[in-house]
């Protein structure tokens, strides 16, 4: 499935800026880029979000900031059985960049610029939160006006970068279904021994062609790229199971549980354990 060009050039002709808001049994995995900044808030929902080269975990109240062409997709955990929402609003560099001339903006304009390789906002405020719910029911002025507050709270917010600087979106139609083709086997076989034999040859290429051209595309190796995908599924387990850590580690298609524990620390900074016991204890904090 290779990368999909969104058109909203019609409905930017006619409004500033378009305001979606979706509410669906599941997320699709739909990658997928456009010309538009996009920021979007998951209202409900448990799945995994795919940035660029980031894969992290999303639920209720996820906040990113997307730029212009950067890929992205999330997809729900259809195990979970949550219903899927969000908020999305999209607007053209054309809209945004006659404010950005005034130096009042100057902080909004760092945030855009950096949103190349998204933006996270961790917990955002309630009052975000309700300026994108209701915005939709707004009209004229009043709509831009909210617009911009909301980005006026987002320039005082900490926020976690995304994808890597190394990640470049990918244009090429053919080089889009190879690479599209290798991710999604490798979603939907994470659990299992992937070689690097089998992926080189989905795409009809040697191994040491395969691990050169997946390095281009994504600025990881191919065994990196893959430990980050199992690591933010991992992620996803110790927060909403009961699983053990060996178990977790298996399913996610680390042939030991010694070399699970080692990627996991080297790639989230804490063990599985420790990240188990901070997740559960953020969970208990925000109830």
């Amino acid at each position: 499935m290779k990368a999909i060009l969104e058109d909203l050039s019609a409905d930017n002709q006619i409004n500033s800026f378009i305001i979606n808001q979706y509410t669906t049994p599941n997320f699709e995995y739909r990658w997928h880029y456009h010309p538009e900044f996009e920021l979007t808030l998951i209202e409900s929902g448990i799945g995994d979000r795919f940035i660029g080269d980031s894969f992290e975990s999303f639920q209720k109240g996820d906040l990113v900031l997307i730029g212009p062409d950067l890929p992205h997709t999330w997809m729900s955990d259809k195990e979970k059985n949550v219903v899927s929402a969000a908020v999305v609003i999209q607007f053209t560099n054309h809209f945004i960049e006659r404010f950005l001339v005034l130096n009042e903006f100057s902080k909004l304009k760092k945030i855009l610029e950096m949103s190349g390789q998204g933006l996270y906002f961790p917990n955002p405020p309630l009052e975000v939160i309700s300026k994108m719910e209701t915005i939709n029911q707004k009209e004229g002025i009043t709509r831009i006006n909210i617009l911009l507050e909301i980005f006026e709270i987002l320039t005082e917010l900490p926020y976690e970068v995304l994808a890597s600087p190394f990640f470049q979106p990918i244009k090429n139609e053919e080089n889009e279904l190879r690479i599209n083709t290798v991710c999604q086997y490798m979603l939907k076989n994470l659990s299992t021994d992937i070689s690097l034999k089998n992926v080189a040859e989905l795409i009809h290429l040697s191994e040491s062609a395969f691990c050169k051209f997946f390095k281009k595309m994504t600025g990881k190796t191919y065994s990196d790229y893959l430990n980050e995908i199992r690591i933010g599924k991992a992620c996803s387990l110790l927060t909403a199971s009961d699983k053990t850590i060996a178990e977790i580690g298996f399913q996610t298609g680390f042939e030991s549980i010694t070399y699970f524990n080692r990627v996991f620390l080297r790639k989230k900074k804490r063990t599985p354990n420790e990240f188990r016991k901070m997740s559960r204890n953020n969970s208990d904090k925000s109830a």
